[in-house]
């Protein structure tokens, strides 16, 4: 079972999107949404992050005692291809084990609201996780969200700087909350339980 070297270490979890009101309900941005309940959980607000460009939320996961974990919640601000910048400024003023450092993101080659969960690995063509692991190397935690392949002959990239459509919307707060209930049971209990319980 995966077991991070230092239980005392605190955790970094990045949700990964675009800043801006024109992009926040994108399928690109789905990290974001993740990372806002996260620190809806915990109570706390996101603010700006001294020299690192991202808004991040410090708190405690976990129930009280001994078990829980010391976590920065952050939201890179530089847009997507460029996340790597701001996590790795992050991981290195918070000083955090890139083995807890956990990336939440859309993914394309799984259906939509699927979540899979997995340390290290390739990009998949995915822009902001090329540059975290171009940034940092690739041995950080990875939950991918699923939005599922473009319809007909859409690109890519118009797919997911697109809404979630009125279908996913009815469904997209749950699949959200379960990405949420992930990252906790992954930076509390470790990787194989979080893989067992919620991927799929």
């Amino acid at each position: 079972m995966y077991v991070t070297s230092d239980p005392s270490a605190p955790w970094l979890v990045a949700g990964l999107g675009n800043p801006g009101p024109e992009y926040a309900a994108n399928r690109h941005n789905v990290g974001f949404m993740v990372a806002d309940l996260l620190a809806e959980r915990i109570g706390g607000r996101f603010k700006r992050a001294g020299k690192a460009q991202a808004q991040v939320v410090e708190g405690r996961i976990g129930p009280p005692g001994p078990g829980n974990r010391r976590v920065i919640l952050a939201k890179p601000m530089s847009y997507m291809n460029l996340s790597g910048g701001p996590v790795t400024a992050l991981r290195d003023f918070y000083k955090v084990p890139v083995a807890n450092i956990v990336a939440v993101h859309d993914e394309l080659d799984i259906d939509f609201g699927t979540l899979r969960l997995k340390l290290g690995g390739g990009d998949n063509g995915h822009n902001g996780l090329k540059s975290m692991t171009k940034a940092m190397g690739a041995d950080y935690h990875r939950v991918r969200f699923g939005i599922g392949r473009p319809p007909g002959r859409m690109q890519v990239a118009d797919f997911v700087l697109k809404d979630f459509s009125s279908a996913e919307r009815k469904e997209l707060d749950y699949f959200v909350d379960r990405a949420a209930d992930a990252v906790e049971c992954l930076v509390i209990e470790g990787l194989e339980r979080a893989q067992g319980t919620y991927n799929s």
